[in-house]
């Protein structure tokens, strides 16, 4: 199979009409001309109408999926991946070689599957619209929770009522906000701001967060942090710390010890959150950073990635950084490692 390469709309077009290839690759965001037109002035040139035409982009609507589909072409949404895009291609191919009975036929079940990608993208759609305006009323109940906490006249177990009500909101917001950034990650705009973050105090304060959650389960929570200063996304990187420190809570033993440290590395630095938990299975390590990937424990009691998004979420986060986020065994418990570059 040989691949001939384009570098504008313009460049294709006239290669198109020079070589005849038996199927394109169109980018849909070109300078000069974009994919469209370059799509519209391919069909007008002899054997454009039949030669299959697929779109790569990164705009995930439905506006862009249309638009696609009206050029008469086929829709591939990036990142692509390699054995993905070849067997698209592939099917191109062979589809141009069947007969027109079969062609009908395919007609049929493109658009089945057409409609199909049109829903799922309505919904994820929808999703967002809704997991956006979800923020709101958590943050009024988290407000009036404080409030609550604050009262001189409320007695001790409404008191720890309200702040069971204030955690708990604000665990619905981490949800909350690690779903939109999820998906701002799969768009390709998560995009970090670093500023310069004192570390030390920085670290102290996720782990003050959640003093009262781990005094309820007399769990010791220790801090190693050696560097005064880093560089990274504040927010983000909260979120990350939070996200391993609660699931290293919710599976660390009674009595035991969870442990955040750092060190500087030649490239950049590294910090890791360790519990004395039940681990994560050496075949399973890499699968727990997946989207709605559940893990349970040998005790079958709890799932190591809970509902499935905070680990996915810290390495989305992590990833935008340029780093990597990674499992090792802590022997008791799991030990989850950051590796952020140098970003002087």
């Amino acid at each position: 199979m040989d691949v001939l390469l384009a570098t504008n709309g313009e460049e294709g077009i006239a290669l198109f009409e020079r070589e005849r290839p038996d199927c394109v690759l169109l980018d849909v965001r070109m300078p000069g001309v974009d994919g469209f037109e370059a799509c519209e002035r391919i069909r007008e040139l002899p054997s454009g109408p039949e030669t299959p035409i697929i779109f790569l982009t990164a705009l995930r609507d439905v506006d862009t999926f249309d638009r696609a589909l009206r050029a008469g072409g086929d829709f591939l949404t990036k990142p692509v991946r390699p054995t993905e895009l070849i067997v698209r291609v592939q099917g191109a191919l062979k589809l141009r070689r069947l007969s027109v009975e079969l062609r009908n036929h395919y007609d049929v079940i493109r658009r089945q599957r057409d409609d199909l990608m049109r829903l799922q993208l309505q919904k994820e759609r929808l999703t967002a619209f809704v997991v956006h305006d979800l923020k709101n009323p958590v943050n009024v109940m988290d407000l009036h929770a404080q409030i609550l906490c604050r009262d001189q006249d409320l007695s001790p177990s409404a008191k720890e009522s309200a702040a069971s009500i204030r955690a708990e909101a604000r665990h619905l917001m981490r949800l909350i906000t690690n779903l939109l950034d999820i998906s701002k990650s799969e768009e390709g705009q998560l995009v970090p701001n670093r500023t310069p973050i004192p570390w030390r105090k920085f670290a102290g304060q996720v782990l003050e967060e959640f003093g009262p959650t781990a005094q309820t389960r007399n769990i010791r929570l220790e801090s190693a942090i050696t560097l005064e200063t880093i560089r990274a996304d504040r927010d983000l990187l909260q979120r990350v710390l939070e996200n391993l420190v609660e699931n290293a809570l919710r599976h660390a033993p009674r009595e035991s010890v969870v442990r955040i440290e750092d060190r500087r590395l030649p490239d950049g630095i590294e910090i890791r959150v360790a519990d004395q938990g039940t681990g994560v299975p050496p075949d399973q390590r890499e699968r727990i950073f997946d989207r709605f990937v559940q893990i349970d424990s040998p005790s079958n009691l709890s799932s190591r990635s809970g509902r499935g998004l905070g680990l996915t979420f810290c390495k989305a986060a992590i990833e935008a950084h340029g780093g990597r986020i990674w499992v090792e065994d802590g022997d008791p418990g799991a030990i989850f490692c950051i590796r952020l570059p140098d970003d002087k």
